[in-house]
């Protein structure tokens, strides 16, 4: 992930590092192709819509969507998630910018489909964990 993250409001470092460390939990369980751990990253009621606009609502949901998925249409499939923003939307509730760049299976990027994300991160019972998530598909950025 990058290091140039624009925080906006009073987010402590302790709450910046373990509300990435979601985000980073989930590139490595995406790029595994765990839905098990991928799911893990979510709260037990969440909403979460994917890049296809499949909203789907509950931790369990996610996961077995995610199964078939992650051995068929993504199974060659692996991305890097980068968060560009972190928003205090509360002290325990914090918006975040994702940018997924698709790489090969080794982390180097590749020609595909780019996404950007919002997730809403919150802590919970079990720590820190998505409560509600967008991903939209874009274009690739132009070469520098």
């Amino acid at each position: 992930m990058t290091n140039e993250i624009l925080v906006v409001g009073a987010i402590p470092a302790r709450t910046q590092a373990a509300v990435t460390a979601v985000v980073k939990d989930l590139e490595q369980a995406f790029n595994a192709h765990d839905p098990v751990a991928l799911s893990e990253q979510f709260a037990r009621e969440t909403s979460w819509t994917n890049a296809v606009g499949t909203r789907l609502d509950g931790r369990a949901a996610i996961a077995e969507f995610s199964g078939p998925a992650m051995k068929g249409f993504l199974r060659d499939s692996y991305a890097r998630y980068d968060v560009v923003k972190l928003l205090e939307i509360t002290p325990e509730v914090i918006g975040v910018n994702v940018r997924q760049t698709p790489t090969d299976s080794s982390g180097n990027p590749v020609a595909g489909p780019h996404g950007v994300t919002t997730y809403v991160i919150a802590r919970q019972q079990e720590g820190w964990k998505i409560v509600v998530g967008q991903n939209a598909p874009v274009d690739a950025p132009p070469a520098a």
